[in-house]
């Protein structure tokens, strides 16, 4: 934290790059402040910049980063083969369609990790990570917890799938607003994509016919597949399907804490 707001000279910018509150940082290097028994940064006229001191810890801190990167990449060189337990959150579209493929590319990788998965939605990973049952999470959708840090790792497309011979060949809004929309459950990141997109379109939900809330994407393929409704779902999860294609896209996260 002290390394960051050195960077930025600036607190509310240092919070932002750190997803922390202002105060929170402010009260964090008034801690370390008290440890040390001196003033890091100098606060006039709403600007900061480091004391001498600041600067002397700050090249310190920078050697500590740099030693502890080392250390890391020495444990994993020679004989230091990655093995142990590695506890993982997956949610529910990933965990089905995308995680089978990554998983067999690393264990080729790194076959003495041992691997012990929790799948939920979104919602449900986010929590698992945040209560510290796992390490790293991979969800589908923004995470919506300050507390973790997220970065996307590959992209997906959310597509419309309706039933076989489902006509006309081009669906119209109305034809839409007709039709029984099957979605995930409340939490899921998949649904959190497709009601930004309708509301971005300037369609709520209650525009519907009728709205039914499934829990999993393999029961709306299952649903649509009997004729009842049509849903968005993961372009990895269909393959000869009739399809009418979103200009939305969402990103696949890695999230982990930011303890």
């Amino acid at each position: 934290m002290f390394r960051t707001v050195a960077e930025h000279l600036n607190f509310r910018k240092a919070a932002e790059h750190l997803f922390l509150s202002q105060p929170a940082v402010s009260l964090q290097i008034k801690a370390l402040e008290n440890d040390l028994g001196v003033r890091l940064f100098d606060r006039t006229a709403g600007r900061i910049s480091l004391t001498r001191q600041g600067s002397i810890l700050l090249g310190y801190a920078n050697k500590v980063a740099t030693l502890l990167s080392e250390a890391e990449q020495g444990l994993g060189d020679g004989e230091g083969e990655v093995s142990g337990d590695f506890f993982l959150g997956v949610s529910t579209t990933i965990a089905h369609y995308v995680f089978p493929r990554l998983l067999g590319a690393f264990i080729s990788e790194h076959p003495r990790v041992q691997f012990s998965l929790h799948s939920g939605n979104t919602s449900e990973v986010v929590q698992l990570l945040l209560n510290g049952k796992v390490s790293v999470g991979l969800i589908e959708g923004p995470a919506r917890d300050r507390s973790v840090r997220v970065e996307p790792f590959t992209e997906d497309e959310l597509v419309l799938i309706t039933p076989r011979g489902f006509k006309p060949d081009r669906l119209s809004r109305p034809q839409l607003l007709e039709s029984t929309l099957l979605m995930r459950e409340q939490g899921s990141g998949s649904r959190r994509v497709v009601e930004k997109a309708l509301e971005k379109a300037g369609i709520g939900l209650k525009s519907f016919k009728r709205v039914m809330d499934l829990d999993s994407t393999e029961a709306i393929k299952s649903t649509v597949e009997a004729g009842l409704g049509v849903g968005f779902v993961s372009r990895w999860a269909i393959s000869s399907w009739a399809i009418y294609r979103p200009r939305r896209h969402k990103d696949l996260r890695v999230a982990c804490s930011r303890h």
